[in-house]
């Protein structure tokens, strides 16, 4: 055998180190602790997963959520810069009011709508009720279907109050004697559909049309999350003739349709599109009678009511924005109804809505529909959830649609 040969089977001999201290042996107990470990892990894991796994397959989505696209938001600069001057408003009657969702004035006394279904006069710091639309029992959103849920109120030239109740549909109260007289009953369908979400309107000054909206009518108030998620077309806005009793179509396929307002002139009326962040126009009178338009698009938030400011423009309240820069779910979301989905087989209404960032914001437009100003309160530390800005003597009346009080800004201080 050759020197080669012999380095082919010569054995490694490995360096070894030698010190004092004893080599502890191989902790067995350890090794197998660590294994139970994992194993536990992976039980855990999988006993959560299976069951989230089947929910999702098996489970029924109470909504089928439509594809929908938006533009990038808007900046929040300049006019649109975040502040918070919405914090210097005052809480009124607070623990009083459960959901003031809308004002109305005559005179000095102030009315509102409550989700206990009352309609509420306020005069000279106190409270007390005029009327109710509904009947008992009140006081949850189970009762809402019969008790009623006034949404948006408004007072006429001839001192009478109107209100749209979002289920009962639409009423005259008189503000002295609190007598109730019903106008439109969500009972009788128009054009072949039913009257599930009514919501908001205005009058014009002599009393004679009334404008109001449908939010849906697949979906009612107390299932607003699954309207606003879903993303359906089926909202309207209708025309009430005080004199000929007729209810007419204006616009139909609406996403949500909200506030209305009409303009100064009263030559046309302007429809908030919630779910589609963006206010439409509605010619009613004048030579463009009947024509359609889009007034502001691409809102920073998803529009609410809509009130007229003392400038000759328009207060408009959101709730929920689009922040840019920041992350906007709602926009995320729209271009993947397949989560929308998930998301309503797992959660309730009311668990989702905790997921929803609270900032309160509330915009002054030109009657051309450009931002003039904008007061904000990021999460809504004192006003939550507005649904409305009434101006007032110099004071934004601010309305919620859940909050437990009213808020009240002085103009002159912000």
């Amino acid at each position: 055998m050759n020197e080669t040969d012999g380095l082919r089977y010569r054995r490694l001999i490995r360096p070894q180190i030698i010190t004092d201290e004893p080599q502890a042996p191989e902790n067995k107990s350890s090794s197998y602790s660590g294994k139970v470990f994992r194993v536990t892990l992976v039980t855990l894991a999988v006993s959560l997963l299976v069951p989230l796994i089947g929910a999702m397959i098996l489970l029924e989505s109470p909504v089928e959520p439509q594809y929908l696209s938006f533009p990038e938001p808007p900046l929040m600069c300049e006019a649109l810069e975040p502040n918070v001057k919405l914090r210097q408003a005052e809480r009124l009657f607070e623990g009083q009011l459960i959901g003031p969702e809308s004002m109305a004035n005559i005179g000095g006394v102030l009315y509102t709508g409550t989700a206990d279904g009352k309609i509420v006069k306020i005069e000279d710091g106190k409270m007390h009720t005029l009327a109710t639309l509904g009947r008992p029992p009140c006081g949850t959103q189970k009762d809402e279907l019969t008790c009623g849920r006034p949404l948006g109120i408004r007072a006429s030239q001839n001192r009478t109050l109107f209100v749209a109740d979002a289920y009962l549909g639409l009423f005259e109260v008189n503000p002295f004697t609190g007598e109730v007289k019903e106008l439109v009953s969500t009972q009788i369908p128009v054009n072949g559909k039913r009257l599930s979400f009514v919501n908001d309107l205005d009058v014009t000054r002599d009393g004679r049309k009334i404008y109001f909206t449908d939010s849906s009518s697949k979906w009612q108030r107390r299932d607003y999350a699954y309207l606003f998620m879903e993303g359906i077309n089926d909202g309207r806005l209708l025309e009430y003739d005080t004199f000929t009793k007729e209810v007419t179509v204006l616009m139909d396929d609406l996403r949500f349709p909200n506030g209305v307002q009409l303009s100064p002139n009263e030559d046309f009326v302007l429809v908030a599109e919630l779910t589609m962040a963006r206010i439409r126009r509605c010619y009613v009178s004048g030579l463009n009678k009947g024509g359609l338009d889009l007034f502001v698009e691409n809102l920073p938030g998803f529009p609410d009511n809509i009130r007229s400011s003392s400038s000759g423009g328009y207060w408009v309240a959101m709730s929920a924005v689009r922040p840019n820069p920041g992350f906007s779910m709602h926009d995320f979301l729209s271009q993947k109804p397949w989560i929308k989905k998930i998301i309503f087989k797992l959660l309730s209404q009311e668990t989702l809505m905790k997921f929803v960032p609270k900032y309160s914001l509330v915009v002054e437009l030109h009657d051309s529909g450009v931002c003039k100003r904008s007061f904000h309160d990021p999460h809504g530390t004192v006003a939550t959830y507005v649904s409305e800005a009434h101006e007032q003597d110099g004071y934004l009346y601010l309305g919620s649609f859940r909050s437990p009080f009213l808020c009240r800004l002085n103009l002159n201080e912000v």
